[in-house]
């Protein structure tokens, strides 16, 4: 599967998503949407750990395991800095550190992780058996 972008437009535009992730993590969510505050986290990793791993891992573990690392690491630094930025600025944008924002995080990194695994070794055996089959023809 082939994106057809450059190494260098791919990065731009995961560094332009992560931008307005970053925004929009950062303002107070309109009325109608904090009853759902944990499904939207755990809604947006699964989104975001889909579109970072077609951009860059495929089917390659590692990469994917790096991808799933620096969105945990990234939902973590979002938690912190919307402490951070309620004493800075003195008034409340935002809400405070919650362990269970971050835990809806991870739910949505295991997630898309399980079925990420068994696209990964669904592919990887039909892309065995192929040949095999291709011999067996001749």
């Amino acid at each position: 599967m082939s994106t057809g972008l450059s190494t260098a437009q791919r990065v731009f535009l995961a560094a332009a998503c992560f931008g307005i992730a970053i925004i929009g993590f950062m303002v107070k969510l309109p009325g109608a949407f904090r009853h759902m505050d944990k499904e939207l986290h755990a809604a947006f990793y699964f989104v975001a750990a889909a579109f970072l791993n077609v951009l860059f891992a495929r089917r390659k573990l590692l990469r994917h395991v790096a991808i799933f690392a620096v969105l945990f690491a990234f939902g973590m630094a979002i938690e912190k800095a919307q402490a951070w930025s309620n004493r800075f600025f003195h008034t409340r944008i935002h809400g405070r550190f919650d362990p269970e924002d971050v835990q809806s995080n991870l739910k949505g990194l295991v997630a898309f992780s399980v079925l990420w695994l068994l696209w990964a070794a669904a592919t990887s055996l039909r892309a065995r058996e192929a040949p095999a089959e291709n011999a067996n023809r001749r």
